[in-house]
């Protein structure tokens, strides 16, 4: 109960905590749609393994357990993308005390697309219906990747609220896989000193 409680709590804090322009791209009274995209640099295959890895760059503040290696994503038409309650490290799908569906793949495309059907966090107690599309499109060495989350049915959760929370977690999570790929200032490759010094005696000549 206390877990629902902070997943909920986490979701309407973001609602006061976005900017006031968001990507919800279509609302009406019954659902609503986010877009988000990012450009990674890297090439799809790359970025395709990763999204593939939840642990690696979900929130664990969008978890029920609060730990993001709980999560694990079978990327595969009836797949799961799911996390194991457990009590131990060490304990697996068997020996967990339980596990919570966030998602079922509907649609998986090596390295081109990935579908999901589920109602994240506060919407699965609703009787509502999330798609989730993760799109990966080539743009020369690097990857051009949308999400987009359509929401559709009954909900007792404010829309206009719950929608632009929604918002802020999608546009979360693909800031998060994109960080993946961001290479730290300092650990740019350095110039080659001897380079470095070739052309400063041209310069001097």
């Amino acid at each position: 109960m206390l877990k629902t409680m902070k997943y909920l709590a986490g979701s309407l804090l973001l609602i006061t905590a976005l900017p006031a322009v968001a990507e919800v791209t279509n609302s009406a009274a019954n659902g609503f749609t986010v877009k988000h995209q990012a450009t990674i640099a890297a090439d799809a295959d790359a970025v395709w393994k990763a999204m593939i890895a939840p642990n690696r760059y979900w929130n664990p503040d969008h978890s029920w357990t609060g730990n993001a290696d709980n999560f694990y994503l079978v990327p595969q038409a009836g797949g799961c993308f799911c996390e194991l309650i457990r009590t131990t490290s060490e304990d697996n799908i068997r020996s967990s005390d339980g596990s919570v569906q966030h998602m079922r793949v509907i649609y998986a495309h090596n390295g081109k697309m990935l579908r999901m059907s589920g109602a994240l966090g506060p919407l699965q107690g609703e009787a509502v219906v999330g798609t989730l599309t993760m799109a990966l499109v080539p743009a020369d060495d690097k990857t051009l990747v949308h999400f987009e989350y359509k929401v559709g049915g009954y909900m007792e959760l404010l829309l206009e609220q719950i929608s632009v929370g929604v918002d802020g977690v999608i546009g979360e999570q693909l800031s998060r896989l994109a960080a993946l790929f961001v290479v730290p200032e300092d650990d740019a490759a350095p110039e080659d000193e001897s380079e470095a010094d070739s052309t400063a005696d041209e310069a001097e000549d």
